[in-house]
């Protein structure tokens, strides 16, 4: 497969898994963190990230408003729920699994 066409689908791929994460709005970030270490806010970063790279005029605020397909303001009043203090223990014990 030429570097093109691997590209091109890395795109695609990364488009359906923001779309995905678009739709699934009940699926929390510290779900997401729980279980795989990355939320939406990490897509975020790492967005603005490579557009930094790229010198592409890009902020996370921007990044995160094309993860969420929304201001994130309003996502997080729209879908963001309390954390339990089941999920802030398992995230806890995350991050010390990780020292």
């Amino acid at each position: 497969m030429d570097e093109n066409t691997k590209t091109q689908l890395e795109a695609a791929t990364f488009r359906r898994l923001i779309h995905h994460l678009q739709e699934h709005t009940e699926v929390q970030n510290i779900d997401l963190m729980i279980l795989a270490d990355f939320c939406r806010n990490c897509l975020a970063k790492w967005y603005a990230a490579a557009a930094q790279d790229q010198d592409v005029a890009l902020d996370y605020d921007q990044a995160r408003e094309i993860i969420y397909g929304m201001p994130y303001k309003e996502w997080q009043a729209k879908y963001q729920g309390e954390a339990s203090p089941e999920q802030l223990a398992a995230l806890e014990n995350k991050l010390k699994s990780k020292l």
